[in-house]
């Protein structure tokens, strides 16, 4: 364990923004397999309102960096492909 007053804060902080970082991960994962779950039942009306919830979790987790932009638009990408398939 740290001794210096700063490095103990710098402990604490870590861990508090770890688990914020892992709760919205995790809300990402979920409202992504939301998605998938509606596309799989062929549910269109409800794949296209979880779409919304998905791109935008997607977006604020790219801009604050807990994953690449790629690959927020990748996964984007991906989803948006197979919504567009099931509208179709």
């Amino acid at each position: 364990m740290a001794n210096i007053k700063s490095a103990i804060k710098r402990v604490k902080t870590n861990e508090t923004a770890r688990a914020n970082n892992i709760a919205q991960k995790s809300a990402v994962r979920t409202n992504v397999k939301k998605v998938e779950s509606a596309i799989a039942l062929n549910d269109a009306t409800a794949a296209n309102e979880s779409i919304v919830a998905a791109v935008k979790g997607l977006d604020k987790a790219a801009t604050k960096g807990l994953i690449s932009k790629n690959a927020a638009a990748r996964k984007k990408s991906r989803l948006m492909k197979k919504v567009n398939k099931l509208n179709a």
